[in-house]
């Protein structure tokens, strides 16, 4: 299980951090990832990082200001998002997967609840 939290609203060039909390064990074995959805539109990949080496993948719309990290010994995921846009307005959703860095929905087994994360201009 998968819980999601710390979306709010929040102006443009503001930052928020999202964490997603994981229940059971071999939280290290597991990929996560963060995708998001948009009013309106499809969901979309944003970051995922590796299960025990940490490699990170982001989408362009959001290098150079997104960072995703993990605390394995929290069971905890983090996505750091700095320099907001408005156009980053969506529910954020963690998941996570036994494949290593998966960037689609698809490769994904488990998925939380979602965040709303609103940035006003």
């Amino acid at each position: 299980q998968l819980q999601a939290s710390g979306g709010g609203l929040v102006q443009a060039g503001g930052s928020l951090r999202l964490s997603c909390t994981a229940s059971g064990r071999s939280f290290s074995r597991y990929a996560m990832g963060w995708f998001r959805q948009a009013p309106g539109k499809e969901r979309d990949f944003v970051a995922a990082i590796s299960g025990s080496f940490g490699l990170t993948s982001y989408a362009d719309s959001v290098k150079g200001r997104f960072t995703i990290s993990r605390d394995n010994a929290k069971n905890t995921v983090y996505l750091q998002m700095n320099v907001l846009k408005p156009e980053d307005t969506a529910v954020y959703y963690c998941a996570a997967t036994r494949a290593s860095l998966a960037t689609t929905e698809e490769q994904y087994d488990y998925w939380g609840q979602g965040t709303l994360v609103t940035v006003s201009s």
